[in-house]
């Protein structure tokens, strides 16, 4: 039997995700109603811009005032969708505290202090729910922390910023370089006219950290993640990447050690096999690689962004968070158990391509091969090019076996000073295999 009484939710912010949940609420009433068991209520929006005309939205719901309308009393759900850390961070714990439960789609701030958010849910008896936080409408936060919860996941492996994504698919597949395929991104609405935490990875850094918090069953802040931007990424990788038969991507990996006693998460770009299913993400959707012991290679994919993307995330939270205060249960809250350390870049272990200028002379590959040696790091395959201006240098192509991120970079101080090398033209980590 439905009960009659609405649930009523509040919405912080009503932009483009925020109108899209005011609309699907409006416009799905009967069927939420349906699969909670009562109806939902849009009872308040909070924005800072009242004046402005938001189709489907009551102006008499329309406040100014986001912390009075949290602590109402009478507010089952808050919905927040404002971003940014504060005044995000205290209206949600606020909304613990007056008895709502929150549903987020605020990555930044989970990253920095999930921790503190899911004590004070729990605290005050509430849910916190985020699945529109990482990778828009793909279902993955859940999958992650309700479906794989009796397995053992040891890695994670995608591509979470579309923006990114549209760029390096641009460069790949038309040859156009970084500016110009960011100038496309821009003019199509991809890229944020300040585009900095897409192409510095800082957005996809934060969603890592969600993901290895609830892969691994440990607290990973965002200070707890390698963070290396894509702007750097030139036509030659490209083309380097293309004679490996692979593609470039920004990937955001979270992974156990070989001994299962640490955890990394990292994001940079990376060479990945053309054969990988992630190569064949294209445009400005985002895919996510899971492998664990039981489950073996999982794949979600799908628009990772976009107001009615997320948008249909952050119902699929409602609803769930809703049919829970019906039942007067809560759903899974942290799950930091196992307490792996995080440990740093320098212990990461993969594959490297390192593109070098030399000069065009007899023993300079036996040199360079030397100082890898020296450093313990394994050649796998060495390529040499003379330079078509008749300069008299060379391009060396070093492809290593596994080596860890230290001793690489010891690898490369040393081919610095030696004088037969010109410069160090890239240096590209090799992923997916």
């Amino acid at each position: 039997m439905m009960r009659t009484r609405p649930l009523k939710v509040a919405l912080l912010g009503c932009g483009v995700v925020g109108s899209e949940v005011a609309r699907i609420m409006t416009t799905h009433a009967a069927d939420l109603a349906a699969r909670i068991g009562a109806p939902v209520e849009l009872s308040g929006v909070a924005v800072r811009r009242p004046g402005k005309v938001r189709d489907g939205v009551d102006p008499k719901l329309v406040t100014t005032d986001a912390t009075a309308l949290v602590k109402r009393g009478d507010i089952d759900v808050v919905v927040e969708v404002i971003g940014g850390i504060e005044p995000a961070r205290s209206l949600i714990t606020t909304a613990f505290e007056h008895g709502a439960s929150v549903v987020s789609a605020n990555k930044a701030l989970l990253a920095q202090d999930g921790a503190a958010l899911h004590a004070a849910a729990e605290e005050h008896g509430r849910d916190l729910y985020y699945e529109a936080a990482v990778a828009g409408a793909i279902p993955l936060i859940r999958p992650l922390r309700e479906s794989l919860a009796g397995d053992k996941v040891n890695r994670v492996l995608g591509i979470v910023n579309g923006t990114t994504n549209f760029i390096l698919d641009k460069m790949d597949s038309t040859g156009a370089g970084y500016q110009e395929a960011l100038d496309e991104a821009t003019a199509l609405g991809y890229a944020e006219a300040d585009p900095t935490a897409d192409v510095e990875g800082f957005d996809a850094a934060a969603k890592a950290a969600i993901l290895a918090g609830i892969a691994f069953h440990s607290r990973v802040r965002l200070d707890d993640v390698y963070r290396e931007g894509m702007t750097e990424v030139t036509s030659a990788d490209f083309r380097s990447a293309k004679e490996m038969g692979c593609t470039i991507k920004l990937l955001a990996i979270c992974e156990r050690a070989e001994d299962g006693r640490s955890v990394t998460a990292r994001v940079h770009p990376a060479m990945i096999p053309l054969t990988h299913p992630l190569a064949s993400v294209r445009g400005a959707y985002n895919a996510v690689f899971v492998e664990s012991d039981a489950s073996g290679q999982l794949m979600f994919y799908g628009p990772g962004a976009g107001g009615a993307p997320t948008a249909s995330a952050v119902l699929g939270d409602l609803v769930a968070v809703c049919r829970n205060r019906l039942s007067g249960a809560t759903g899974p809250g942290e799950s930091s158990y196992a307490a792996l350390p995080v440990s740093g870049m320098g212990e990461v272990v993969t594959r490297y391509h390192i593109s070098l200028d030399v000069a065009d002379k007899p023993g300079v590959l036996a040199q360079v091969a030397t100082v890898f040696a020296e450093h313990g790091v394994s050649i796998d395959t060495v390529r040499q090019q003379g330079r078509q201006d008749g300069d008299g240098d060379a391009s060396l192509v070093v492809v290593t076996h596994r080596a860890s991120d230290a001793s690489l970079s010891g690898t490369v101080e040393a081919l610095r000073k030696l004088d037969t090398v010109r410069g160090v033209a890239s240096i590209m980590r090799v992923e997916g295999e």
